[in-house]
């Protein structure tokens, strides 16, 4: 019988709170951390988490500025993120992980790879990117400043047809309406700090110290990170071409959640045969 879900509250070096849910997996388990989304929260990962309790201990967490975590103002930086995961890891009692984000979340995890490799047991970057591009900046701003004009409830078309696709948008009415109140609940303030930390991103110096195994997963049809950025992540990082995902968009996790499952699983069958994920008390 799988344990239940326990949702817990823990602070950050800085005393924000950070909420989160854990899964309990069999005794001696691997673990893996989930890392969520721009805007989104950590259901963004319920899904594949519930389906892997069976062969490994996880967590899910609000980052800073979103769900039910704390909301500091701003200015954010990817690196704090990391160090915010690292600050959980610490109140769990996890000395490592596998480590595994999406968008945003990607990000986050390639920062918390790189600043804490002695923690990370593997790494999955999902619908991610090493770096944005040079108008990066200009872009992420505008998006912020749309939201800040317009009101976040105004890029909804946009986001929903950036992260999925027709049909899956169809045959999901009751996903989009939760993502759309999810989205929408977010504070201006967070949202706009939250962009400009994705705008000033630059992880391609430090991609290469990505301890492995390590894999990067893309939809096919991702315009916000399309393939071939996910190609160059996975050069940087170098442990094997990225895999690109028929027929999804910008949120494979909860649009093909069964792709992103055996990824994990198969990456934490070569963490283990490489001795890299160890037993834990």
């Amino acid at each position: 019988m799988t344990a239940a879900a326990i949702d817990g509250e823990t602070r950050a070096r800085d005393g924000v709170a950070l909420s989160y849910t854990r899964r309990p997996g069999p005794e001696g388990a691997p673990r893996i951390a989930f890392v969520h989304s721009l805007a989104l929260d950590r259901s963004v990962w319920t899904g594949v988490s519930a389906a892997l309790a069976g062969r490994a201990e996880t967590v899910t967490y609000d980052c800073r500025g979103h769900g039910r975590s704390g909301r500091p103002t701003g200015p954010y930086t990817v690196e704090q993120f990391a160090d915010d995961l690292a600050d959980l890891l610490d109140h769990l009692g996890w000395a490592d992980t596998v480590v595994a984000g999406c968008s945003m979340g990607g990000c986050v995890a390639q920062a918390f790879a790189a600043r804490h490799p002695e923690r990370t047991c593997g790494a999955l970057f999902v619908d991610t990117t090493a770096w944005y591009g040079p108008t990066a900046p200009q872009d992420w701003a505008a998006r912020a400043a749309a939201a800040r004009t317009k009101g976040l409830a105004s890029l909804i078309p946009f986001q929903l047809t950036r992260w999925f696709g027709d049909d899956f948008r169809t045959a999901e009415p009751e996903l989009m309406d939760r993502l759309t109140r999810v989205f929408t609940a977010n504070d201006l303030d967070c949202y706009e700090a939250t962009c400009t930390m994705l705008g000033r991103a630059d992880l391609r110096d430090s991609a290469p110290t990505v301890p492995h195994p390590a894999a990067v997963l893309v939809g096919e049809d991702d315009k916000a990170t399309p393939p071939e950025m996910a190609r160059t992540l996975a050069r940087l990082v170098g442990d094997g071409p990225a895999t690109v995902v028929p027929g999804t968009r910008h949120l494979t996790p909860l649009e093909n959640p069964g792709v992103v499952v055996g990824a994990l699983t198969a990456l934490l069958d070569r963490a283990a045969a490489g001795d890299t994920v160890g037993e834990h008390a």
